[in-house]
């Protein structure tokens, strides 16, 4: 009580020139919960606190968290329409000049309805993101088909939290990223995290992480890294990239062996068990260490702990779901939680790191090529109903399913699609194998970009609107928890930069679609049309009003009416979503990554985040701080392996796969695997890692497989000084 006590008078504690703005972090699914300062005077963002009343970070914040509050007032922001006049230097930053609003919008709508009339509804498409409000997500879904009438939408979720959706999909029969709140985690007794750098992804979790341990409970981590969270655990599986089905699976086979089924639970439960229990017996800790390089004892170890542990929860995030067998993988390690009946109970179940602030209600509510909102499917024909019904448009106006991210950009390079609106994204560095993917973009008819900054992919644009950044604006957002938030507005937009919503109820005017979103007048007017639009859904808002979400702190999903306190818990019931009602433990055969080394390219490359920066970087790039504390890439590469090569520390080195080269300073570490290097993804241009990965995809999720490819070094002839 006293310590309680404290930290109040510390948020009392405030300049007279000055008031506080509760919200949350634009950054990691963590959405830490955050006080921004604003001078009274100027009406502008001053500063940040943290909030030591919010029960997902207790008053923690990381690097990117204090500093978030300085991307609003940056003096990069685009603060005026942009046009293209010189198409020859699509690709860069030049060629821009400053227009007003309504010449945009008449430039807009004329290229759009002009490439409709001469191609089809389908030659536009839209590519938007999840470091959106809910409000925004669902209005976009619904610009695209009901505006724009296209099939052609998706998201860069695509690229973050797709394969956990395919995964609790085929599992649950749905897909909530945790199926436990965050709160929860102090009481577990094991923790199994497998590909995440926790430490740097998601740091203000880690007090629970260590909490755990204190109390006397485990640490499991399966990395490829000898990440800050796996030195610390009691068993770090150092596993090769890309054969995390191997591993799941050999647990598995332990966890049978050894008696750790809850029989009672998989007989009335689940579906599925005996034909896993067979496919899993060739899975000895023997042959999966063949596969993944981790020691037997290592495997036997940690299926002791698990098998064991009253409670545990099973944690994943991008390094098994962004392979080509994501899916997979997820629904392998969920097999562990399923088999041993450690999930829809307090303390125990399983929870995916997300990577994007909204990534899971982003997901949910039509921005993904196959989904209407509250997770309704566009091949379901009752969703579809259902959604023109609450839309006013007939069910032949409604678009069918389209394709996913990367399959996009291939319709883009076969003229298939020629018109572009991106909104909250960074393809041209998020998207692998991004010189063809840059290629797309430039060979475009027309491209509209809505962005607070010029990003890389901005500079293929031929219209570039000035949006507002997070504090300029109101509504929700879904934690990793399925926790729904609310964020609130501090600063009154820039310049004439506009809310995404208001963009798009203004453009919808000027395609002659008004009458389906002139009714949209504030962000709260599409927060009321938005929960109404999932009621009845899987993913049902109805009931997280943003009264009960402020009462509450936080609502979570599904909250089916006023009276519903929201469902923090998951299958307490033990009731899945599928039409049984029963969980399906699923048999997975192992497949190794789409490209295995070989003689000409000898390493394993895989990818990841730093604690600095956040996606693209285009954000977090240009904060002073962030960019001195890493201000470029760099390649990991073990002490023998870098003897090998007769390369030093910070020298300079080309490093190559099939689809493109780039150069990167040396970082010599012993913390990796030798067989594999690591490059950090969050930069553009010629040092953007991603022009090396592999688009092979995931046959549910569409997925590329940024984690695991084959790749060579060899020394540069240039010098680092």
């Amino acid at each position: 009580m006293q310590r309680d006590k404290f930290f109040k008078e510390i948020e009392n504690l405030q300049h007279p020139n000055e008031t506080l703005v509760k919200t949350h972090c634009s950054y990691c699914g963590m959405q830490c919960g955050m006080n921004l300062r604003v001078d009274t005077r100027s009406n502008k963002i001053i500063g940040v606190e943290p909030r030591y009343d919010w029960p997902v970070n207790v008053g923690k914040m990381c690097p990117k968290g204090v500093t978030a509050y300085q991307q609003t007032n940056h003096d990069d922001r685009i603060l005026k329409p942009l046009i293209r006049d010189d198409k020859s230097l699509k690709g860069t930053t030049k060629g821009f000049r400053e227009a007003s609003w309504d010449e945009a919008y008449d430039l807009i709508a004329t290229n759009f309805q002009k490439l409709q009339q001469a191609y089809g509804k389908d030659s536009l498409s839209v590519f938007s993101g999840v470091s959106m409000t809910n409000e925004k997500c669902y209005l976009t879904g619904k610009f695209a088909r009901v505006a724009l009438g296209t099939r052609y939408i998706d998201y860069n979720g695509r690229f973050c939290m797709s394969s956990a959706a395919g995964g609790f999909l085929r599992s649950f029969g749905v897909d909530r990223g945790s199926t436990l709140p965050w709160t929860d985690l102090h009481e577990t007794d094991c923790l199994f995290i497998a590909g995440s750098n926790t430490a740097e992804c998601h740091p203000t979790s880690m007090f629970r992480v260590w909490h755990v341990q204190e109390r006397g409970g485990y640490l499991i981590v399966a990395d490829p890294r000898e990440t800050p969270i796996a030195r610390r655990a009691d068993v770090h599986l150092d596993l090769r990239p890309g054969t995390d089905l191997a591993l799941a699976n050999g647990i598995l086979n332990l966890l049978i062996e050894n008696g750790h089924v809850d029989e009672e639970f998989v007989n009335n439960h689940t579906n599925g068990f005996e034909e896993t229990k067979e496919l899993v017996k060739q899975f000895t800790p023997e042959y999966t260490s063949e596969i993944t390089g981790v020691a037997p004892e290592k495997i036997i170890r940690a299926a002791e702990i698990y098998g064991k542990a009253p409670n545990a929860v099973v944690m994943f995030a991008r390094g098994i779901e962004q392979q080509h067998k994501g899916v997979d993988n997820v629904s392998a390690y969920t097999n562990m939680a399923l088999i041993t009946g450690k999930i829809g109970r307090p303390k125990s179940g399983v929870a995916t790191f997300t990577g994007q602030g909204n990534g899971q209600g982003g997901r949910e509510h039509g921005q993904k090529s196959d989904l209407l909102p509250g997770y309704r499917k566009l091949t379901n024909p009752q969703h579809v109903k259902e959604v023109c019904e609450f839309w006013g448009i007939t069910e032949e106006e409604m678009p069918q399913p389209g394709v996913s991210a990367y399959e996009m950009f291939e319709l883009m390079d076969q003229k298939v699609i020629r018109g572009l609106y991106l909104l909250c994204s960074n393809p041209a560095v998020s998207a692998p194998n991004s010189n063809f993917v840059r290629k797309a973009l430039k060979d475009l008819d027309f491209m509209v970009c809505s962005d607070f900054y010029l990003s890389e992919s901005a500079e293929f644009a031929d219209v570039i609107l000035p949006a507002v950044t997070w504090s300029e604006d109101e509504g929700t957002v879904t934690n990793l928890e399925g926790r729904i938030i609310k964020i609130n507005k501090a600063q009154e937009p820039l310049g004439e930069s506009k809310p995404d919503w208001q963009i798009q109820v203004e453009l919808a005017e000027r395609l002659g679609r008004g009458k389906y979103f002139s009714h949209l007048k504030t962000a709260k007017d599409v927060a009321d049309e938005f929960r109404a639009a999932t009621k009845g859904g899987y993913a049902d808002y109805s009931g997280a009003t943003w009264d009960k979400i402020e009462k509450q702190d936080g609502v979570f999903w599904p909250c089916k009416s006023e009276d519903d306190e929201g469902t923090p818990h998951m299958f307490l019931d033990k009731k899945f979503y599928h039409p049984d009602g029963k969980a399906k433990i699923c048999a997975l055969p192992y497949r190794p990554p789409a490209e295995e080394p070989d003689e000409e390219y000898p390493l394993r490359l895989t990818t990841g985040r730093v604690v600095y920066h956040y996606l693209s970087g285009n954000q977090t790039r240009r904060i002073q701080f962030l960019r001195d504390m890493c201000p470029e890439p760099y390649i990991e590469i073990h002490p023998e392996t870098a003897a090998k090569y007769d390369i030093e520390h910070e020298e300079l080195v080309r490093l190559y796969t099939r689809r493109g080269e780039a150069m990167f300073k040396v970082k010599i570490i012993e913390a990796i695997r030798k067989d594999t290097v690591f490059v950090p993804y969050h930069f553009g241009h010629d040092q953007s890692i991603n022009l090396l990965t592999n688009p092979a995809l995931d046959p549910i999720s569409r997925m590329p497989e940024f984690k695991a490819c084959a790749a060579q070094i060899e020394k540069s002839i240039k010098k680092v000084h």
